[in-house]
Parts: structure tokens; C-alpha cells; sequence
């Protein structure tokens, strides 16, 4: 019989107040089968809550006789381990949340779901759509084994695998897995999309069969408890997912790949907002395991942290497949083109390479960041945009009719907002100046469709974008119709242009490669750089030679022509002396601390008063303050938000490596301002992210 008599608690409320652990008494029916990371259910006040027993103890340290008892066990309740308690209280007190937020996050499922008739596997569906059509892993090349054999001598720090795209890590990863299944370790795979994980399945499966747990968000509540218990079972040697399959309770954990390691896509958007990639190594740390960070663009941190000795560095230079040579990349200039008279979507050199691709019956896919018809509608006579009355953003025109019953019309295009969803009618007059000269402007992925198809209207056109993959298992359905060619062009947004592997796709098409340069970040030169090279690697991977075109009206930005370059170290330089210049990571430490409140005016005092709190208790040491700001946008939702940004320099770099004490005083700071802004200046929601 257990000794402990006493049971630390963690109440199922995410809210400030109660972000401790309280303690209860275990009573004798229930010695035997409490341990740590149970589900429990607790009187509390006046009403009966739910928690997870975080420590068990033999003495309370208050009275004794002021301890209520335990309830109950939650009966179907999914049990937390005690190694998922340890992360949720890592990510809890590195971003700032509570812990029983991150205990939410770090536990996807909380408990048993019946299984019906028409629950699938993920794992068996991507099958079925792959057909007779298998990937077989091939023997690894000389690049590939030095890595492979490096990474598996590697102990004490993450590696960080840097190759071009088409290089073949995805085979590393594979015999990488291989070598834990032969020592009897698990496992896991990390993508930054769900849209990858139709192609990452294919390609495991056919090497490791059935011993594949599929996670992501898309799954129903039954199909994700089910694949998350095959994990806490042991029935499967590798879990696949996005950013929380980190978290798959996988028992002897021996690896955590996280590909495509340089996506914003593993930072989480809502609290905690963690990093994946230090909550992966935070993980391996504590379990013993192997990290591998790759990408063919890797993220400026890691590569410095590679540079700098805190990672080990593993490149491969060449392209996997014998015979396969980077493809020829053009820049068109669309200030010339306009100049020279073209109004198309497309520059003369794009048009005529999809034309001779067509007539080769080879694959084209093309690129556009933007998604809906239009990128606005405004007014040509006075400059009115229609905006969004719950948010502070343009209304995307979306190439959908629907009957209009105020007006009996079927013609009304419907505009659409891409944050809170809300709808409305494309109007026929300026709502403010009533001149009929209104329409949409600029160009979406439906429009980007729809000139395709007038342009050549004999080839077949699939489109993927965040419209076409709303329904459940659309986007494995597309692309595997691309893979079995029975689309000639895929047209998408950055979706399609992550780690996707089409051996017959010749030419890629960026169609307005100045998107992401001007978006209000820091780092809008790295993400270009990324989205470019990695959309220009998915061309010429087969036998075939490929080529791609980048439009762009900044041709002459370094984040252009060093991807054109196909130049990471040069655009590493470039950037490096950017950020350097002006104080941005990795030269500081930074966090970001957002304010958002339905009350504008309260809003306002609280910036201002923590404003005026980081300068007369704050400040010095290394710290800096830039704000307060608007966030963009600055309503969403009908809520307003504004963002401080701190910066810590004093700790923030010895020799090359970033310095944890500069992490340390930022917790610090954080810690402050939110007593301050919970005190005094309740209604405002506070959150944090760490950069």
C-alpha cells in the first residue's frame, strides 16, 4: 500500500488565481490506484472540479484538518505521464502561461472515445490513397551517411541537418528511425503542416508497415484518442503529426525530427505560445533522446547556434537522385513587363515556359501567398476599402455567387474575412461616396484559377489553398490526384510549396514573390528568402530538368537574388548584418507581450502604465523598450490589441551563444508587468511570446 496520504493538485481552470497546486487528502479505497498524472475529481469552493495530481506526499504543510479528500478517479479520464507534467511546467514557466493552460496543450486528449464503424486510421487512409503507387527507400549516398552515422554519435546537443532541397533528408530521417526501432526506441516525426503529412506517411509506411500513429487537428475526437493511445500503449514505433505530436506519449523515446525546422508554423499562435523546437529539445533532454533540426533553409537562429558550436552541423550539398540538377531560375521583372505593355498575371517568360511545359505533358505548379479572388475592394473615385466591421483589415473578394434576397440578384461576389470569418455582399455602389467605379483589386489563388483557365483552357487545374482544404481528407485527395497526373497545374498558396516531392513537376511559377517582404516583421526578408527556395525546390526533382520563374516588382532585394542564387550563406551574411544593425535576434533576446482588451480606452491606460513601470522599475541592465504599438491588425474580432516589445542585451550574447540569463530577465520583466497589469488593470487579457 502506497504511503502518501497527500496529493498535490492542479485544478482544471485556466485562470491566475488558481495556478498552483492544491493539496488533498487520498482516501484509503483510493491509495492504491492515485499516482502521479491522474485524473481526479475534487471538491473545490462550493462546486466539484476536475485535475491531475502532480505530486504525492506523506505530510500536508498546513493543517491537517482544513485538507478535503479526493473524490474520485475520472473514469474513461486519459491519464497524464508524469514526463508530460514536467513539459507542461517547462512551457508554463518559459511563455508564460498558467499551468494548467499548458497541461491543455501538452494533453491533446483527455478521454476515451467510443470507436464507431466509420472511424478510419489515418495511417490506413493515406494508404489507400497511395495505392499500388509505393516509395521504396533507396541506399543511402556518401552525404547521407556521414550524416546519418554523425548524428547517431551525437549525445549531448540538438543537430542541425542543412540540405538543399532534394538532397534526400527524409531518407536520413528513415534510417535514422530504423536504428531506434533495432535499440527498441520510438520516435518522432515533426512537420510543420497538415498538408504534409499526406506525403510523409506515404513515404514511412512503406518502409515501417503498420507501426505509424498519425496526430493533427483534423482528426475527429475518436481518431485522435485512438492514435494517441496506440503511442501510450507501445503499439507503434513512429508518431507523425504537426507541432503537438511533440507531445505523443511515446515510452522510451530515442529521437524528435522536426522538418522543415525553420517554419513559423512551430510557434504556436495561442497561449502558451511555445516554440516547438525548444520544447522538442527540452523533451530529448530530459529523455535521453536525439534532436535533428532540417530544412534546406534553415531558421537564422539555428544556423547561427550551428555556427556557433551550440548545435552540431551536418550539411548535404547535392540532390539525392542521380542525374537531378538544381532548376534554371529566372527573375522577371514586372515593372519592365508592365512597362513594355503586359497587364497579364503572368510575365512573357512564365506564360511561355507553361506553354512548352504543357506540350511536354510535364507538371507545372504555381505559387501565390494569397488566397480568395482579390487581395481588397476599394473605390476607384474617392479610395474607400471595404473593411472588415469586427476587424481592422480589407475584405478579401472570394469568386463565390450566392443569391441575394434584399435585392434579388445572384450576381453578388461574396467578400470575406480571412481572420473572424464575417461575410458580406459585394456592393455595387461606394458605401461612401456612392460612385459605381468600385471592384476588387489584386490577385487571389480563385483568381490566379480562373486566368489559368482562360489562358489554357485545355489543361487540367487543381487549386489548394485554405478555401479548397476546408473538408476533412481534401487535402491528401489533392494531392494525390496531382501525384497520379491527373492534373497537368496545382496552383496554391505556401501550402504546396513545403517538402512536397513531385518527380514530374518541371517548372514552378512564384507569381508576385514581393508578398511576405512587406509585411510589418523583423524577419520578412527571411521568410521570403524560405518560401522562394523552398517553393523553387519543388522543380526538377525527377530525371528531368526543371525551371522557375520568380515575378517580382523588387528584383533587386537581397532576399530575391541570393534565393535566385540559390545562396543561403550569402543571404545569411546579408541578414546577419541587417539584424546586427539594428538590434533584432539572434543579436538580443526578445519578448513580446500583448495586451488585448474589448474596452479601447482601458486598453490604452494599460500600455501606457506598463510604459511607465518598465521605465522607472525596469529599465537598465541590458533592457530596452520599443512601444507601446498597434498590433497588426489592431482589431480582431472586435477586440483591440496592442504589442510591447522588450529587448536584453546585457545577457544576450557571449562569444557567439545566446545566454539563458538573458531568458532569465525576461521572465523576470514578464513576471512584473503582469502583476502590474492583473492589479491594476483588470479586463485586460495579457500574453507573451519569446523570441
Amino acid at each position: 500500500m502506497s504511503s502518501s496520504r497527500y496529493a498535490k493538485i492542479i485544478i482544471d481552470i485556466s485562470a491566475d488565481a488558481v495556478d498552483r497546486a492544491f493539496t488533498y487528502r487520498v482516501p484509503e479505497e483510493l491509495m492504491d490506484k492515485i499516482s502521479i498524472g491522474s485524473r481526479v475529481s475534487v471538491p473545490f469552493g462550493r462546486s466539484t472540479k476536475k485535475g491531475y495530481v502532480t505530486e504525492l506526499i506523506s505530510r500536508a504543510d498546513f493543517d491537517e484538518e482544513r485538507i478535503r479528500d479526493i473524490g474520485s478517479l475520472l473514469p474513461d479520464a486519459v491519464d497524464a505521464r508524469e514526463e508530460i507534467l514536467k513539459i507542461a511546467l517547462f512551457m508554463a514557466e518559459r511563455y508564460g502561461s498558467t499551468f494548467n493552460a499548458a497541461l491543455k496543450a501538452a494533453l491533446p486528449v483527455k478521454r476515451s472515445i467510443r470507436k464507431n464503424s466509420r472511424q478510419k486510421d489515418p495511417a490506413r487512409t493515406f494508404e489507400e490513397l497511395c495505392g499500388e503507387d509505393r516509395l521504396l527507400p533507396g541506399e543511402m549516398n556518401s552525404e547521407q551517411k556521414v550524416a546519418y552515422e554523425g548524428i547517431l554519435s551525437e549525445t549531448g546537443r540538438p543537430c542541425l541537418l542543412f540540405g538543399i532541397t532534394g538532397s534526400g533528408k527524409t531518407l536520413v530521417y528513415i534510417r535514422l528511425v530504423e536504428e531506434m526501432i533495432r535499440q527498441g526506441k520510438g520516435s518522432i516525426v515533426l512537420i510543420p503542416e497538415i498538408s504534409l503529412t499526406y506525403q510523409t506517411v506515404r513515404l514511412f509506411s512503406a518502409y515501417f508497415s503498420r507501426r505509424i500513429s498519425v496526430l493533427h487537428s483534423r482528426l475527429s475526437a475518436g481518431e485522435r484518442y485512438e492514435q494517441y493511445m496506440k503511442a501510450e500503449r507501445g503499439e507503434v514505433d513512429v508518431v507523425i503529426g504537426p507541432r503537438s505530436a511533440v507531445f505523443a506519449p511515446l515510452r522510451n523515446l530515442g529521437l524528435i525530427v522536426v522538418d522543415e525546422e525553420h517554419e513559423r508554423a512551430y510557434r504556436s499562435d495561442t497561449s502558451p505560445r511555445y516554440d516547438t523546437r525548444e520544447v522538442a529539445c527540452f523533451r530529448a533532454d530530459m529523455e535521453g533522446a536525439r534532436v535533428v533540426l532540417g530544412s534546406a533553409t534553415p531558421s537564422i537562429e539555428s544556423y547561427r547556434k550551428a555556427q556557433s558550436g551550440q548545435y552540431r552541423l551536418f550539411e548535404l550539398k547535392n540532390r539525392a537522385v542521380s542525374g537531378a540538377r538544381l532548376p534554371k531560375i529566372y527573375i522577371s521583372d514586372m515593372r519592365r513587363e508592365l512597362a513594355e505593355g503586359n497587364r497579364s498575371i503572368f510575365s512573357k517568360e512564365l506564360r511561355e515556359l507553361m506553354e512548352d511545359r504543357l506540350e511536354k505533358k510535364e507538371q507545372i505548379m504555381l505559387f501565390l501567398n494569397r488566397r480568395g479572388y482579390a487581395g481588397f475592394v476599394s473605390c476607384r473615385s474617392c479610395g474607400y476599402v471595404v473593411k472588415c466591421p469586427h476587424c481592422d483589415v480589407s475584405m478579401t473578394a472570394h469568386n463565390e455567387w450566392y443569391y441575394d434576397r434584399s435585392g434579388s440578384r445572384t450576381d453578388a461576389a461574396r467578400l470575406r474575412c480571412h481572420y473572424c470569418g464575417h461575410e458580406a455582399m459585394m456592393p455595387r455602389r461606394c458605401p461612401s461616396c456612392g460612385s459605381p467605379y468600385i471592384a476588387a483589386f489584386g490577385t487571389g489563388t480563385q483568381k490566379l484559377e480562373q486566368e489559368v483557365k482562360r489562358a489554357f483552357p485545355k489543361a487540367s487545374v487543381l487549386r489548394m489553398d485554405a478555401d479548397t482544404t476546408a473538408r476533412k481528407g481534401s487535402h491528401e485527395r489533392i494531392l494525390a490526384a496531382f501525384s497520379a497526373h491527373k492534373a497537368d497545374i496545382l496552383i496554391g498558396t505556401q501550402m504546396i510549396v513545403k517538402g512536397h516531392d513531385f518527380p514530374e513537376v518541371t517548372l514552378v511559377g512564384i507569381v508576385s514573390a514581393d508578398l511576405s517582404l512587406n509585411v510589418p516583421e523583423y524577419d520578412a526578408a527571411e521568410r521570403t528568402f524560405q518560401l522562394l527556395t523552398q517553393a523553387s525546390g519543388r522543380s526538377g526533382r525527377g530525371e528531368r530538368s526543371g525551371a522557375v520563374v520568380i515575378q517580382s516588382y523588387e528584383p533587386d532585394h537581397y532576399a530575391i537574388s541570393t534565393a535566385a542564387a540559390g545562396d543561403y550563406k550569402g543571404f545569411y551574411e546579408r541578414e546577419m548584418s541587417y539584424r546586427k544593425l539594428l538590434s533584432y535576434p539572434p543579436f538580443c533576446r526578445m519578448l513580446c507581450i500583448r495586451l488585448q482588451s474589448e474596452d479601447e480606452e482601458l486598453l490604452e491606460r494599460a500600455a501606457r502604465g506598463a510604459e511607465r513601470y518598465f521605465a522607472s522599475e525596469l529599465s537598465g541592465g541590458g533592457n530596452a523598450l520599443i512601444g507601446p504599438c498597434n498590433a497588426s491588425p489592431y482589431k480582431l474580432n472586435d477586440i483591440y490589441r496592442k504589442n510591447l516589445y522588450i529587448k536584453q542585451f546585457g545577457h544576450a550574447i557571449i562569444g557567439h551563444n545566446i545566454n539563458e540569463d538573458a531568458v532569465a530577465e525576461l521572465i523576470r520583466i514578464r513576471e512584473a508587468l503582469h502583476e502590474l497589469i492583473t492589479e491594476k488593470y483588470r479586463g485586460i487579457q495579457m500574453s507573451f511570446e519569446l523570441f
